[in-house]
């Protein structure tokens, strides 16, 4: 019985030794190099976009921001982005803003680190707005820079900064626009080229 006692021991010790030598870190960041911004490769993802306040109608915004884009050279991907938004004022109803905004996107070989890579972004398309019943709709665009991490090698985690400005919202908030400075938090999964 002593014996099996003893066998019994060393064994569990054993489990706990081999258990203990495993050293797992989180991983937060991937070495890519350029391997997601090559031609041919897909982006697609989400954001929470436009967070900030409207310096116009003098509230909070921000919007859900599907996208999709294809790298058409080395850096440098076009696509399109759906947006579904609030803007939130003092004692008013909110705002529910909507737009289709084709976007082209630039990521600078400057500043590049294996793990990610500064852009810079424009967009120029649709928006409109609704509230109580009454919509209006126009021409919006707008220009932002960002930082993409790569936490794997098909993954990115995003910052973005920027202005944006849609015209024509006039029948939802008695003003002729919107306009402000936003930030935004999203992330995005590249689909390399297909060989």
């Amino acid at each position: 019985m002593k014996k099996v006692l003893l066998l019994f021991t060393i064994f569990l010790g054993s489990i706990a030794i081999s258990n203990a030598q495993i050293v797992t870190t989180p991983q937060t960041s991937a070495n890519v190099g350029s391997t997601p911004i090559q031609k041919g490769s897909w982006l697609t993802g989400a954001g929470i976009t436009n967070l900030g306040y409207d310096f116009e109608n003098k509230g909070f915004s921000f919007n859900l921001t599907p996208r999709v884009g294809y790298f058409l050279s080395h850096g440098i991907a076009v696509g399109a982005a759906i947006d579904f938004g609030a803007v939130f004022q003092d004692d008013e109803k909110p705002i529910w803003n909507y737009g289709v905004m084709p976007f082209v996107r630039y990521y600078f070989p400057e500043g590049a680190k294996e793990t990610g890579r500064f852009f810079a972004e424009g967009d120029v398309g649709f928006k409109g707005a609704a509230v109580n019943g009454s919509s209006d709709s126009g021409f919006a665009f707008g220009v932002n820079v960002g930082y993409a991490h790569f936490i794997t090698r098909s993954v990115a985690l995003e910052g973005t900064i920027g202005y944006n400005y849609a015209a024509a919202i006039q029948n939802i908030n008695n003003g002729n626009k919107q306009s402000g400075l936003g930030f935004g938090l999203g992330f995005q999964i590249y689909i390399p080229q297909s060989k």
